[in-house]
């Protein structure tokens, strides 16, 4: 039981018993609740916004480890992308010119990937910038890597195409030097033995005797066998593909028939002296496209630099064309 309390009434001198009136009891109830709340209120609020529980300390754990791991990434990222470029800069500058083939354009190795509300999904939150960032960058390194695996591709389909065109491409030349034939007249402006007037050489004559082998220089298809007292006389043409093709001209006898695939080094016909010709000889072209192109820069699988640097002097002299 609670204590009773007295107070010295001084009217009547004497101690009362205070009576306290249920209103009174009601109201410092009221006061007492009042209180605590408002205490307790000051109190969760300061340790709402200055302690943190057991799940936020675990959630900040967990997002602390996440933005680590997020600058990991980015650093990772940036090494890979310059590892990229390096391979894009060696395929543009190496790889794809030792092929003669077209640089990938910046603009395309560049382009991301399209739609404003792609990375919609990562808005909103204290970190989407990073979030999106990364996104973004991961999303460009794997653009930029599939087109370098194209181009990889691409490129390994130019080194197989290339072993073929190496060996079709002229590369030697249709007579053997090592008996009695020579360089006798080279391509560009010579006196015509005919008309003894300057004009357009475009091949170049290498005289022996009549019968001696006439060699296909790379490798190709025998387009035409044509036999004509003028001009060129009897004559070969090889389509060698990749936009080359070889003249034999002034030929005694065909040793090949339209259609024909050759090989190079195969005997293909023999000198002779058809044709516009003063002299035993085969006149011989490459044509590159439309163009006569000077057979001189093809003669890099039978000679040695000594032997070029001679064929070539000789084939420099301004003198009388054999045909």
């Amino acid at each position: 039981m609670p204590k009773a309390k007295y107070y010295f009434n001084t009217d009547s001198l004497k101690y009362e018993k205070v009576v306290v009136s249920f209103k009174k009891r009601f109201w410092r109830v009221i006061g007492w609740l009042s209180s605590a709340l408002v205490f307790g209120s000051i109190v969760l609020l300061i340790a709402y916004n200055f302690l943190d529980s057991p799940k936020e300390k675990q959630l900040k754990r967990e997002i602390n480890e996440m933005e680590l791991q997020y600058d990991i990434l980015q650093q990772r990222m940036n090494l890979a992308d310059a590892v990229l470029k390096d391979l894009q800069q060696r395929d543009d500058q190496i790889y794809r010119v030792i092929f003669e083939a077209e640089p990938i354009p910046a603009e395309v190795r560049e382009a991301g990937y399209g739609g404003i509300n792609r990375y919609k999904e990562l808005e909103g939150y204290d970190n989407s910038e990073l979030m999106t960032e990364t996104s973004r960058k991961v999303d460009k390194l794997s653009r930029q890597i599939y087109i370098q695996s194209k181009s990889y591709d691409e490129v390994f389909e130019l080194v197989k195409q290339k072993t073929v065109m190496l060996a079709s491409i002229p590369g030697i030349q249709p007579v053997s030097m090592k008996g009695p034939a020579r360089v006798a007249s080279g391509y560009g402006y010579r006196i015509h033995p005919i008309y003894k007037t300057p004009m357009m050489h475009e091949g170049i004559d290498f005289t022996a005797p009549i019968g001696t082998e006439i060699y296909a220089t790379g490798n190709g298809v025998v387009a035409k066998t044509e036999y004509n007292g003028r001009g060129y006389g009897n004559n070969v043409v090889i389509n060698h593909g990749f936009g080359y093709s070889t003249l034999y001209g002034h030929m005694s006898r065909f040793n090949v028939r339209p259609g024909q695939r050759v090989n190079r080094g195969d005997i293909i016909g023999y000198v002779g002296n058809t044709g516009s010709s003063t002299g035993p000889h085969v006149h011989y072209e490459v044509i590159k496209g439309s163009s006569k192109i000077d057979p001189i820069n093809f003669f890099f699988n039978d000679l040695s630099p000594d032997e070029y640097e001679m064929v070539r002097e000789k084939a420099s002299q301004q003198n009388q064309s054999f045909d």
